[in-house]
């Protein structure tokens, strides 16, 4: 069971607990509405803004936004201060921003905006020559009026795209942010609970050392195989040895540990070397170079 601090981190981070015989891991949560940030997405509708200074223009966009069923306008602005207001408060997903503005232009308005607050912008514009200027402020689409259905439901669609990718970067931030304070509590030099905390496949995922069957050198990495499973560390293999028990766990090859036991069977062959075979029936060589601590093994359990 974990600990109360451990549960109180993963409320906080909107993470869920997951326990196998072999693994913890810890998976993303559905984000909680209202706790939502800009960039996130929960499944409900986009959040959007309209920003423009003229009233036919906002409201034939609001018509075109009315055949987009994931996106509510949460807000309509005639001017540029009144757009950066709106931001503040609504905290929106998408912004739908017009160029040439009263007050502030749709560029000043940007750059109102600190970086955590930014939406997704979409210029929308009647004059092509702010194009280059846009996307060096980093918008993700420039609409030239007058622009058709087609043309705004592939820039939404867009903007859908990019929110999914930015709500990912948050759930992977807060899995690092979990991560930092699970390891703050274990004093240093070691383990949480005797465990390895390893990336896979989306996954974070605490793996329980004792569990390991036998360790592989891949390159700059090793693969821990654990039952049917395996996973990739980034690691030198003789540093996952200073990891593990020497009382379980011995080097019976340059690229190869063993958890003892999980072995089977030892199987003499020449030169004295042996093949080692796992309860799982994988069979390992062992070379003579690291003979003399599997015969120690032999010694101590005969």
């Amino acid at each position: 069971m974990h600990s109360p601090f451990r549960q109180t981190i993963l409320k906080r981070s909107r993470l869920s607990y997951c326990q196998t015989n072999n693994s913890v891991c810890i998976c993303a949560m559905t984000p909680d509405p209202a706790t939502a940030t800009p960039g996130q997405t929960t499944g409900a509708p986009v959040r959007a803004i309209i920003a423009d200074d003229e009233r036919l223009a906002r409201k034939k966009l609001r018509i075109l936004l009315d055949s987009e069923p994931e996106v509510q306008v949460v807000a309509e602005c005639e001017d540029g201060r009144q757009t950066v207001s709106a931001i503040h408060a609504h905290l929106p997903d998408l912004l739908l921003l017009d160029i040439q503005m009263p007050d502030l232009d749709g560029f000043q308005v940007l750059g109102e905006i600190s970086p955590a607050q930014m939406p997704v912008v979409i210029f929308t514009s009647a004059y092509d020559q702010y194009a280059i200027r846009a996307f060096e402020a980093h918008a993700l689409d420039y609409l030239l009026k007058p622009f058709d259905q087609e043309r705004l439901h592939h820039a939404i669609e867009r903007a859908r795209s990019e929110l999914r990718k930015s709500g990912d970067r948050e759930i992977t931030h807060r899995i690092l942010d979990l991560l930092s304070r699970v390891r703050s509590e274990v004093p240093s030099g070691s383990e949480p609970d005797g465990r390895l905390v390893i990336k896979a496949k989306g996954r974070v995922i605490f793996l329980n050392l004792d569990e390991i069957d036998w360790v592989e050198a891949a390159a700059n990495y090793v693969r821990l195989n654990v039952g049917k499973e395996s996973y990739l560390f980034r690691e030198a293999i003789s540093r996952t040895s200073e990891r593990l028990n020497p009382n379980h766990f011995i080097r019976i090859h340059r690229s190869t540990i063993v958890n003892v036991r999980k072995i089977k069977e030892l199987i003499p062959v020449n030169s004295g070397e042996y093949i080692v075979v796992l309860k799982t029936g994988k069979e390992l060589s062992c070379s003579r170079g690291y003979r003399a601590a599997l015969q120690r093994v032999i010694d101590k359990n005969s």
